[in-house]
């Protein structure tokens, strides 16, 4: 008998006479096709992360399925952001089910050029797709999705923009009906389990055991039916889930007593199975609450905390970003994000919308045009009127969105996963043979302990302890004024063994009373313009100067332009001028003042004088200096002289590396060469001439000031006041990981002594159903108070 051949692409037998494509097989054209697809455009890589992994396609010719999406208001309405050329939409695709769906997903430009980015979110099974509207449609996204049998699910509810509530009433129901069946099938059962029941007489027993029967097929083919279709469809996909041992335990226990009722060699089981399926959906249903409750946090606790100035009678206001209403007039200066919806009130603005679209070429507008949240203002300040509240939960998501491939280095997260895939394999194999051991010793044993052990047995109370954990010591985090991009940054914080600290705005900030100007007297309109000039910039020293000028602001303010390291400059009509560093005005005299910076400054190419600014060093860096000293390898870089030499010896010891005279891209070189030579490096910078550092790190803080300036590239965000607490961040990140361990004891000891009654036929498996649930609200309520405790002291 020859051996089946199976498909390259979807794994199913090709039959006798199978399609061969460079010595390929295939079942069908349709695999051949998408085979083909994938291999010119070089995507093969596709095949190697599962063995075939992808799903059996029927040839189609689309013709007019997909027609509808050319009307615009229709397309208009699935597409949450268009600019220019590029626009966004975010699409339901169901046959996600794999590593190797989400590297496919996430590298369609490869297979057309039009589409710049695609993000998969594998949870929710959403694909978030970046696409050039001018080169192709909605329409042909979705067709380019189809050809490839991954196919959108587009609903009414997407369309009208409306949340899709129907699997949750759907899951009450079923917990409803489960209920109901489980109540009566135990009413039913009542003779099996009381003194006399006996007595009671066999033309009975076997009327309440069809109608058992009759209730039960509604447990099977409608309460229960999910857990069997999700294991037959990832068996036919070849994977195994942990519905499948549910699922064989449910088919195991309905079978036998089935068997039992129709041959009236007894009444069934019938009140556990339907008592095991209320109780695992009561189980489902209650994950589903926390992994909501959870979903809720990341979105809305854990934002990044971005502050803006508010236009209050003609004054700047700092407002949080949750205050900011419909309406309002808000400033945004340059390399500032704009964190909501807008129209441009004044000013040119030069949006970089990269964060959204991956274009990073800027996109000009004038007064009157509509900005969106998430752009980043290039060039000088601009005024908008907010038209949408603000969408926290859309800004962590672009901040997160181009995270995914960032990194390929294991988690426990990965552990985990790799730990559930042999889990079910583990619990099925102990099943079979417990039910074997019984059924050639106890025979009456044989079912229960078979069933039990397929039900007790869940790493579900595993899967929970990561989540919940990291979750409760974000939100602790928050609080305390540290924000991070995502729960699995405190992880990569335990993992830390190098911090690199820059050094002007992170480790020292600027003294605003001590601000003095040297040089030839300023006219009003000098100072009136010089204000205005700095205003533009969120650097710290030109942030000092515009606060120590007390002059009224001109407007009249073009060509603005920041060159990072350097300085600033611009034109008010035909007066050029400059401000920043000796080198970029042109000045031949150079800072000899070892405590303070300074900023020179140029009026049509002429130094006219410089601000001398006192740089302050952060209260407690020194204990914080003393502190990290025992642990981790410091290292300082700045773009500054090193006049501060030997302040910082003195301070960070004779080990610390000090770089000075430091470019952003030797910044960024430097993390570089400090990964290549094995070390876990934490880069802690202003984000504003470092957030190429920040981005190459392994763990990005950015520290923010009065006004929070908001950096993609970094992984968390410290307020400036709580710079002290970094010590006390790296203690608790790593004794979070403990906590996370002592649940997988918590978890493990609980799967081994569960398996223990069941293999030995003590559990029944209703009670295993009740346990189940149970170990994950243990889980939960362990890591949750842990976590709390771990923080409690904490100010």
């Amino acid at each position: 008998m020859s051996e089946n051949i199976k498909c390259i692409h979807c794994g199913e037998d090709c039959g006798k006479h199978p399609i061969v494509w460079q010595d390929k097989n295939f079942c069908c054209e349709g695999c051949k096709t998408v085979y083909q697809l994938l291999n010119d455009n070089k995507l093969t890589g596709y095949y190697d992360i599962y063995d075939s992994p992808g799903i059996k396609v029927e040839v189609n010719d689309f013709g007019k399925k997909y027609a509808y999406l050319d009307n615009d208001e229709i397309a208009s309405k699935l597409i949450y952001f268009t600019e220019g050329e590029f626009s966004k939409v975010k699409l339901y695709i169901p046959d996600i089910h794999c590593s190797s769906c989400i590297w496919l997903l996430e590298n369609l430009y490869l297979i057309n050029p039009n589409i710049s980015q695609s993000s998969v979110n594998f949870i929710k099974k959403e694909t978030d797709i970046t696409f050039n509207n001018t080169k192709i449609s909605i329409r042909e996204v979705v067709e380019l999705l189809a050809s490839i049998h991954y196919i959108p699910m587009i609903s009414l509810e997407d369309v009208d923009g409306k949340k899709n509530e129907t699997e949750n009433k759907t899951l009450i129901i079923k917990i409803g009906i489960a209920g109901f069946v489980f109540g009566n099938t135990m009413l039913l059962s009542l003779p099996d389990y009381i003194p006399g029941g006996e007595l009671l007489d066999d033309t009975f027993k076997n009327f309440f055991g069809f109608i058992s029967l009759g209730l039960s097929l509604l447990i099977i083919f409608y309460s229960g039916n999910d857990y069997i279709i999700s294991a037959y469809k990832n068996l036919k996909h070849k994977m195994v889930n942990i519905d499948l041992p549910i699922s064989i335990g449910m088919l195991t226990i309905f079978g036998q007593s089935a068997y039992e009722i129709l041959s009236s060699t007894g009444t069934g089981y019938m009140d556990s199975l339907a008592g095991l399926v209320f109780f695992l959906l009561l189980g489902k249903w209650y994950q589903n609450k926390t992994y909501q409750a959870l979903s809720f946090e990341r979105d809305y606790k854990s934002y990044f905390p971005v502050a803006v100035s508010k236009l209050v009678d003609k004054k700047e206001e700092i407002i949080p970003l949750d205050s900011i209403k419909v309406g309002d007039r808000i400033i945004v200066h340059n390399q500032e994000l704009i964190p909501a919806d807008g129209i441009l009130i004044e000013g040119t603005a030069s949006v970089n919308y990269s964060f959204v679209t991956g274009e990073s070429k800027p996109v000009l507008k004038k007064s009157g045009d509509e900005l969106y949240a998430g752009g980043k203002q290039i060039g000088s300040t601009i005024i908008l009127e907010v038209t949408k509240e603000v969408m926290q939960s859309k800004l962590t998501q672009l901040w997160n969105q181009n995270d995914s491939g960032s990194t390929s280095e294991k988690d426990l997260s990965t552990l985990i996963d790799d730990i559930s895939k042999k889990f079910t394999f583990i619990i099925l194999s102990v099943a079979t043979i417990a039910g074997i051991y019984w059924l050639f010793n106890d025979n009456s044993l044989a079912l229960m302990a078979f069933a039990s052990v397929l039900i007790v047995a869940c790493p579900c109370a595993l899967a929970l302890s990561i989540p919940f954990t990291y979750g409760n010591i974000m939100q602790s985090f928050g609080r305390l004024g540290f924000y991070l991009k995502k729960s699995t940054v405190i992880e990569k914080l335990s993992k830390v063994d190098t911090i690199v600290f820059d050094k002007t705005g992170t480790i020292t900030h600027i003294d605003t009373d001590s601000v003095k100007y040297h040089g030839r007297d300023l006219s009003k309109k000098e100072l009136s313009q010089i204000k205005s000039l700095s205003r533009q910039s969120q650097h710290p020293l030109s942030k000092s100067i515009f606060d120590s000028i007390n002059s009224s602001l001109d407007n009249n303010l073009s060509n603005y332009m920041e060159i990072a390291s350097s300085g600033v400059k611009c034109n008010f009509n035909d007066t050029k001028y400059k401000l920043g560093s000796a080198s970029f005005v042109g000045s031949k005299v150079t800072n000899t003042n070892k405590n303070s910076s300074i900023v020179y400054i140029s009026i049509n190419e002429e130094v006219i004088g410089h601000y001398t600014i006192e740089n302050s060093y952060r209260e407690g860096i020194e204990n914080l200096a003393n502190t990290l000293n025992k642990s981790y390898d410091i290292h300082i870089i700045s773009g500054d002289n090193d006049a501060e030499t030997e302040r910082l010896r003195t301070m960070f010891g004779k080990k610390a590396s000090l770089h000075f005279d430091q470019s952003p891209m030797d910044k960024y070189n430097y993390i570089k060469e400090l990964k290549k030579q094995g070390k876990y490096v934490l880069m802690v910078g202003d984000g504003l001439n470092d957030a190429g550092a920040l981005k190459e790190s392994n763990v990005g803080i950015s520290i923010a000031d009065d006004v929070f300036n908001f950096s993609p590239a970094s992984d968390a965000i410290l307020e400036s006041k709580k710079f002290y607490l970094l010590p006390t961040i790296f203690e608790k990140s790593k004794k979070s990981i403990n906590i996370v361990y002592a649940s997988f004891t918590m978890s493990f000891f609980y799967n081994v002594i569960g398996l223990g009654y069941a293999v030995s036929g003590q559990l029944s498996p209703i009670i295993a159903a009740i346990l189940m649930p149970l170990s994950s609200i243990s889980v939960v309520a362990f890591v949750t108070i842990g976590a709390r405790w771990l923080m409690r002291k904490v100010k």
